[in-house]
Parts: C-alpha cells; sequence; structure tokens
C-alpha cells in the first residue's frame, strides 16, 4: 500500500499514527507548513524511523541543496522533470536494499541469541550456586550461625547477586550495540559535552565496591584542561566503567593499582586505564574485543562472560573513536579510548 501526504507535517502525522513504520519515503523538498528537509530531520531525529530509505523528489536540482539533503541523512536524490522508470528503478533498488538490511540483522539477532544461549548455561549457574547454597544454609540453619558467619554468609549472596546483575546488563547492552538499537540512540541523544572528568569520576566511582573487594586501589588523573566530545554520557560512561571493571580483575599482583586518566591533544581526547597485572599475549590482543572472548579462563574464574570489551569498542566506534591496547607480558597493560574533540 503507499500513503499519501500533502505536506511534511501531514506525512509527520502519518508517520505517527501507522501502526508499523513504511519500508521507504519520497518526498519533495518545496512544501507549505513543513518543508522536505524539515520532515527529514524530523524523521531522523526517531530512533525507530532512522532506517527508513529516504529519497527526495524534488526540482530543485543546486548541488547546495543536495548537499544538504545528504547531510540531514537522504539516502538518495532526483531531480525534475525525471524519467517514471527511472524512479521505480530507484525505489525498487532501494526497498530490496532495506529488506536485505533487515534480514541480515534478523540473522544477526539469532546469532547472538544462540551465543548468549550457550554463555547462558554456564555463566549464571557459576553465581547461582554458592547463591542457593548459602541461601539454603541460611533458612535451615541461622539459629546455629554466628554473626560473623551470618556476614560471611550474606557478603557470598550478595557477591553472587552483583555479578548476575553485571552479566544480565552486559548482555542486554551487547545486543543492543550489535542490533543497531544503541547507534539510534546514541544518535538520537548525543550532544556536546565538555564534563569530561565528572564522567570519568563517575565510572571510577561505579567500580569502588568491586575494587575494594579485590584489594585494588583505583587512581584518578586529569590532564585534559577545557575541552568537549560529541558524546551519549550515558553510553561513554558504561564503556569507561568495563574498562575499569576489566583492568581491576586483572590486578592480581603488586602494585594491585589501576590508574584511571583523560587527557588531550590538539584534535582528540584520550580517556586512558593501566592496570600493573598479567599483561595480554601478543597473539590474543585482537581477540580480547570479540564478544565473550576470554582470557585464561581456568585462572580468571570471575572475568564474566567476555562480553565487556566487545561493548567497550561498539560503544567507541559509535562515537566515531578508536580504542588502542599497550600490552606487556608481567607488566601490564593500558587500554586508550581516543574521541574527535569538538571544542
Amino acid at each position: 500500500a503507499v500513503e499519501t501526504a500533502l505536506n511534511g507535517r501531514e506525512g509527520l502525522e502519518k508517520l505517527q499514527n501507522a501502526p508499523i513504520p513504511p519500508d521507504l519515503i519520497v518526498s519533495d523538498i518545496m512544501m507549505p507548513e513543513l518543508n522536505g528537509l524539515e520532515f527529514l530531520r524530523e524523521v531522523r531525529r526517531v530512533p525507530k524511523w532512522m532506517h527508513i530509505p529516504f529519497v527526495f523528489l524534488t526540482a530543485k536540482g543546486e548541488k547546495s541543496d543536495m548537499r544538504y539533503g545528504f547531510q540531514a541523512g537522504a539516502d538518495h536524490y532526483i531531480t525534475k522533470p525525471f524519467d517514471p522508470e527511472d524512479l521505480l528503478v530507484i525505489v525498487a533498488a532501494k526497498l530490496k536494499r532495506h529488506q536485505q538490511l533487515v534480514e541480515a540483522q534478523q540473522q544477526q539477532i539469532a546469532e547472538i541469541k544462540k551465543r548468549i544461549l550457550i554463555m547462558l548455561h554456564h555463566e549464571f549457574r557459576t553465581p547461582l550456586t554458592p547463591m542457593v547454597g548459602y541461601s539454603d544454609m541460611l533458612n535451615t540453619d541461622v539459629g546455629l550461625l554466628s554473626v560473623n558467619e551470618l556476614r560471611e554468609y550474606l557478603k557470598e549472596v550478595n557477591s553472587g547477586a552483583d555479578r548476575l546483575r553485571r552479566l544480565v546488563e552486559n548482555f542486554i547492552l551487547l545486543v543492543e550495540l550489535e542490533t543497531g538499537h544503541a547507534l539510534q540512540s546514541y544518535e538520537s541523544r548525543k550532544r556536546s559535552m565538555n564534563g569530561l572528568f565528572t564522567i570519568l569520576e563517575s565510572a571510577v566511582s561505579s567500580t569502588e565496591n568491586f575494587a575494594n573487594q579485590k584489594g585494588v586501589k583505583v587512581s584518578l588523573k586529569n590532564e585534559a584542561g577545557t575541552c568537549a566530545v560529541i558524546t551519549d554520557g550515558d553510553y561513554l560512561r558504561a564503556a569507561l566503567v568495563r574498562l575499569i571493571d576489566n583492568a581491576i580483575k586483572f590486578s592480581d599482583k603488586e602494585p594491585r593499582e589501576v590508574e584511571a586518566k583523560v587527557s588531550t591533544t590538539e584534535n582528540t581526547v584520550i580517556f586512558s586505564i593501566t592496570d600493573y597485572g598479567r599483561g595480554i599475549p601478543a597473539d590474543e590482543v585482537e581477540k580480547i574485543f570479540e564478544p565473550f572472548y576470554q582470557i585464561d579462563r581456568h585462572v580468571y574464574e570471575d572475568q564474566g562472560a567476555g562480553a565487556g570489551l566487545a561493548i567497550v569498542r561498539r560503544i567507541i566506534e559509535i562515537h566515531g573513536g578508536t580504542i588502542t591496547v599497550q600490552s606487556k607480558l608481567g607488566s601490564g597493560s593500558t587500554f586508550n579510548v581516543i574521541l574527535p574533540r569538538s571544542g
């Protein structure tokens, strides 16, 4: 079925009331009330509409108008007068490409579900087993336990619950990132932010309990001065939390310290997380960013499902940044998150 609207305002209303998003939008630029460019910007602000193919059909053929259209998120541009056959060919091609993307995404989701189910079989049982065991003892032997024993049992239950919470959060966030939902959220929420050290402080604060459990000291350094990046603060903080959390897990020898630092160059902002643990073998440096990859599982049983660093890289990628690793066996590792400056 084909829906039509007289102008951008009416088109927007029809989109809002539609039970499902359309497969394609074809729009003029010169329209009353809400012109084509304004209509496109409104469409691209809504996450569920961001990936709808958008074709401009207009008498305006100036390069500047075409540039504005592409900058706003248009997929194609046809100028009048046009051959109807050309329009049909373009529409068919865009619809086919859209369907291919949908099928690829569905296949990707199916693969993620499969991998998550495999990991759940082990990862959820690991913290659940002691939680159930200690809970049973608290339920049946509470009158026979000393205060210290009660505290120890409750501590173990709390530790298992915290690990489960982190597992669930990682799985949910990884699915959002792998399916494109996180990118849509980022595009709608991103803004210029200059409180970069505050974000790093907040990330360190979130890992404080875990650091205390592991006997690891986390220090902060601010070498950024006044600068800004285009970011979604929640996603950036989530990435930094996982990097710090990872550094704490692998700080298994003296000095049991982690350094979290933010600094700048002329064009970039750099968040650096350094630990002084065992380091990463050279042939595993690239593999650590793969979902569910784990280093020395038999040694680091509490490292989780191996989703943390995959989440970090994907978050940094949607920010238009990069992540690098310097590591030396026996000396530790430094992870650098590099983001383009916006001011």
